[in-house]
């Protein structure tokens, strides 16, 4: 079985190369950055089971950045932060984060949340791309396919998409997919995303006015849904 690989966000290089080393020494596959841009790419290309994103990175907000990563990763992220506050904690698992760690902490409790949270995804699963006789997600190459024609998607239409199908099926707030596709700026700004949404449709529905994928949540949001008869294909298996 491959090791996990565990992606490292963090604006301190001499914190980087410790958690390298005991992370490494313990059977990990570890790659670091500074930078939420950079980290982002990292996720499409290296493709990690676990990220540690540190609340202090430069250039923009810990939360904006796991609101922008879990667009393309359903593994874990693990917040490291040095604020103990109830509200930190609140908004940084209300922006993706699965777990939240208050510094300074023991390496040993690190690795533990680490080893519980690859438990609970399947160790070294790898996402799963979507693929059925009748819509095809592919989340790296950023491409989808209906009835085996490839549909092009703005950039907004597919973050929509990707954020829809990261909640396995539950619903999501019209002002929480606004927030992280939009930015904090845009939360009201409900006609645009159903216009979005109505777009979408027409791409991907067979019966735009039936939706069988795209479900609207009366006056709470919206859901993704694979019908029951078909099925998911990883795109890499470990």
């Amino acid at each position: 079985m491959d090791s996990a690989i565990i992606l490292v966000v963090h604006d301190e290089r001499g914190i980087r190369r410790a958690l390298r080393r005991i992370l490494s020494s313990n059977g990990y596959d570890v790659i670091e950055t500074m930078r939420a841009r950079r980290a982002i790419e990292m996720v499409s290309r290296e493709r990690p089971h676990l990220i540690l994103l540190d609340i202090n990175i430069p250039h923009t907000t810990a939360m904006d950045a796991c609101r922008k990563i879990r667009l393309s990763f359903a593994g874990p992220i693990i917040m490291l932060s040095g604020h103990r506050s109830e509200r930190n904690k609140i908004t940084a698992l209300d922006a993706g984060a699965d777990d939240y760690i208050v510094k300074p902490f023991a390496m040993g409790e690190l690795l533990a949340r680490i080893r519980a949270a690859l438990r609970r995804v399947g160790s070294v699963g790898r996402r799963a791309d979507i693929e059925t006789p009748e819509l095809r997600v592919d989340f790296e190459k950023r491409r989808i396919d209906v009835r085996g024609e490839t549909v092009h998607l703005g950039p907004k239409e597919f973050d929509v998409l990707c954020l829809l199908i990261n909640q396995h099926g539950g619903p999501i707030t019209h002002r929480r997919i606004l927030e992280t596709i939009w930015g904090p700026d845009h939360t009201e700004q409900i006609e645009s995303l159903r216009v979005l949404i109505n777009g979408l449709r027409k791409k991907i529905e067979k019966d735009p006015a039936h939706p069988r994928y795209i479900l609207t949540e009366h006056t709470f949001g919206y859901r993704f849904q694979l019908p029951t008869i078909l099925s998911r294909k990883h795109s890499r298996k470990s």
